[in-house]
């Protein structure tokens, strides 16, 4: 295996070079507009923070319904090229929406119902890679999935520091609208052009034949809840990582906004060449185990930070976070498509319902770590209970 082994499925397969194209713009989208979406929603539209609390309730819970009905019916009818241009389309209406008319009610529709819809994309382009990979010889397999991780990762490292930039001149924050416009309208150009046509793959897509009620009750059998709710305990972990740094870090005199930006540009800079070295080691120790292992060097990374806040032996940490990030933001998704294998497109939105539980258990645990005694005691339990996760994963798939 070379250093080039985990492109060569993506470079000789039209689909995955869609999907590679597709992952980076909308890491683009995203990593333009989502640091900046809690201040224009206070300092430029007006909500308060009670109604954008609201808002992102709102949000989170379209963005799992729609992933979830998008996926069961991707299955139901193997119509993913319909569905992909119904998700990008509704990123393209609602970031055109905000561009021409930057009000308040505007906002709130765009980004409690438009954008949220649009975040489906993200599970149907990993439902079209896994199905686009089952042509490719077995060996290759394994790389595909942590190498679109890491090119959908890779804007962040790109795009931030120059918003970092631009936003010094005094630039308004609102020009990140038409910006994400020209995003979204490249990724609906390319889905029309280049996302094969329903009925016409290469690889075989028969309709499922489920009802939609069936569909739901095999994603809610016990034994696939449990494992996404282990795994939202391990992507708690990171949710929690990125509200608990920057609070730790404006506690100390000597830090701030600048620290805190620095250490996750860092963390960002280097998971991304570590996901695309997971190909290297992934089939020689079982997934189950290299998540754990994973979710080991992560708590390592979260626990250690309130703890080495003051020190410089915390940018250290950044190299343990990075390899764990690097994991358990990749191999959980694997092993969510291989749960559904037979149903990709359910498979995908397993994803969503493993963020939503992420979500919760990270807002749970700060809500009770910093009531109880603080950031660092938040730290600590999100830290554990993402071990918990992992230790439960391997329980549960110790026979496989």
């Amino acid at each position: 295996m070379t250093l080039f082994t985990p492109f060569r499925p993506l470079m000789r397969l039209p689909a995955l070079r869609l999907a590679a194209a597709l992952l980076v713009l909308f890491g683009a989208h995203a990593a333009t507009l989502a640091p900046y979406v809690s201040s224009l929603a206070v300092t430029r539209f007006g909500l308060s923070d009670r109604a954008f609390s609201g808002l992102l309730v709102m949000a989170a819970v379209v963005a799992v319904a729609a992933s979830v009905i998008f996926g069961i019916r991707a299955d139901q009818r193997a119509n993913r090229r319909q569905i992909a241009l119904m998700a990008i389309g509704a990123l393209t209406f609602g970031t055109a929406l905000v561009t021409l008319f930057p009000t308040t009610p505007v906002f709130v529709l765009a980004h409690a119902l438009l954008l949220p819809i649009s975040g489906a994309i993200f599970g149907q382009v990993f439902a079209l890679a896994r199905l686009a990979a089952s042509t490719c010889p077995p060996e290759e397999r394994p790389a595909v999935l942590s190498t679109l991780r890491a090119l959908f990762a890779l804007p962040w490292v790109v795009v931030l520091p120059i918003w970092s930039v631009v936003f010094r001149t005094g630039t308004p924050l609102t020009v990140v609208y038409p910006v994400c416009l020209v995003l979204a309208v490249l990724m609906l150009a390319l889905t029309w052009r280049f996302w094969p046509r329903d009925g016409a793959t290469a690889w075989a897509d028969a309709p499922s034949g489920l009802s939609f009620r069936a569909a739901l009750r095999e994603i809610s059998q016990p034994t696939v809840l449990v494992r996404v709710l282990a795994l939202g305990a391990i992507n708690g972990a990171v949710m929690l990582y990125m509200v608990v740094v920057g609070l730790v870090f404006a506690a100390i005199p000597f830090r701030g906004p600048s620290d805190t930006a620095l250490y996750a540009g860092i963390m960002a800079g280097l998971e991304v060449p570590f996901m695309l070295a997971l190909p290297f080691v992934i089939g020689r120790i079982r997934q189950t185990w290299l998540i754990f292992f994973g979710a080991v060097l992560y708590a390592i990374h979260l626990a250690g930070i309130p703890i080495l806040a003051e020190s410089p032996a915390v940018w250290a940490l950044t190299l343990s976070g990075a390899i764990g990030g690097a994991i358990v933001l990749t191999q959980p998704m694997a092993y969510l498509q291989e749960l559904m294998a037979e149903r990709p497109g359910a498979g995908a939105s397993l994803m969503a319902l493993q963020k939503l539980a992420g979500d919760g258990v990270s807002a749970a645990v700060f809500a009770i770590g910093a009531a109880l005694s603080g950031y660092g005691l938040a730290a600590f339990l999100g830290a554990g209970l993402s071990l918990v996760g992992a230790g439960l994963l391997v329980a549960l798939d110790r026979r496989r």
